[in-house]
């Protein structure tokens, strides 16, 4: 028998105590159990709601063929936003919000339609996309030394922390994303660089993954959504007090800082 709330809960009070639990996998949630991870990420996301935070869109994670082969999984998998996780493009982000904080840089789909079918085609994404933003997606673990399966990233809401958005909004057509060319800079020095191919190939194939996921399961995508693709190159450990910029080609850059833990 699968204790769903207990595994909630551990994940909770990580959160908000700061102290990292244990990871889920093979204690609380079988190996491999990825359905009852979702059960788990969904029973925190309605206590957030219920809270008074409002749901924005989703994120995408495991877009990395690397990734997913370290994670012996072949799919993608995917998270809530809310609006407590975002922050505006150049604040300073309080390290006491975070965990286990490392930065990846994103493209940010917009939705001006709904997408609610479960088999879409490029077109229906072009069509459906109302315009990009450069992103970057603070992930974070409440799970002690990001030791964590898939079932374990899951279950904590694929591992969201916060997300920075720029404010240079692109029309789809104005920009090739598989070419996209993405660097991002710690303190004026590149730490990742990367490209849309790097994203499932495209960054329009994680989209039209998560739209498909979502409609078979009932609660489709729809206009207004904000949608994180996945990491354009690999994600990096945080440093306390640095600045961090990502520039994506055709799209302008987006940028965030850290407080230093003496000013937390």
């Amino acid at each position: 028998m699968i204790d769903f709330e207990s595994a909630a809960q551990e994940l909770t009070e990580a959160r908000e105590t700061g102290k990292p639990c244990p990871p889920l996998r093979g204690r609380l949630i079988p190996a491999g159990d990825v359905g009852s991870a979702y059960r788990v990420q969904q029973l925190q996301v309605r206590e957030w709601l219920a809270a008074g935070q409002r749901r924005v869109g989703a994120k995408i994670g495991l877009t990395s063929r690397v990734v997913q082969e370290s994670f012996g999984v072949y799919e993608p998998d995917f998270g809530v936003l809310t609006d407590a996780m975002a922050v505006p493009d150049g604040v300073e982000v309080d390290l006491d919000r975070l965990r286990q904080p490392r930065v990846e840089a994103e493209i940010a789909f917009v939705l001006g339609t709904d997408l609610p079918d479960d088999r879409v085609t490029t077109v229906d994404l072009l069509r459906a996309v109302d315009h990009l933003l450069p992103a970057i997606e603070i992930v974070d673990s409440r799970v002690a030394d990001w030791d964590i399966s898939i079932v374990d990233t899951v279950a904590d809401n694929a591992s969201s922390g916060l997300f920075v958005l720029g404010t240079t909004p692109r029309r789809p057509a104005e920009v090739d994303l598989r070419l996209a060319g993405m660097v991002l800079e710690r303190a004026g020095e590149p730490v990742s660089v990367g490209a849309g191919a790097a994203c499932l190939g495209n960054p329009l194939h994680a989209l039209a993954w998560l739209a498909g996921t979502m409609a078979r399961a009932g609660d489709p995508l729809r206009a207004g959504d904000l949608v994180l693709s996945g990491a354009l190159g690999p994600m990096v450990a945080v440093t306390p007090g640095a600045a961090y910029e990502a520039r994506i080609s055709g799209l302008g850059s987006v940028r965030t800082c850290f407080s230093r833990p003496e000013d937390s």
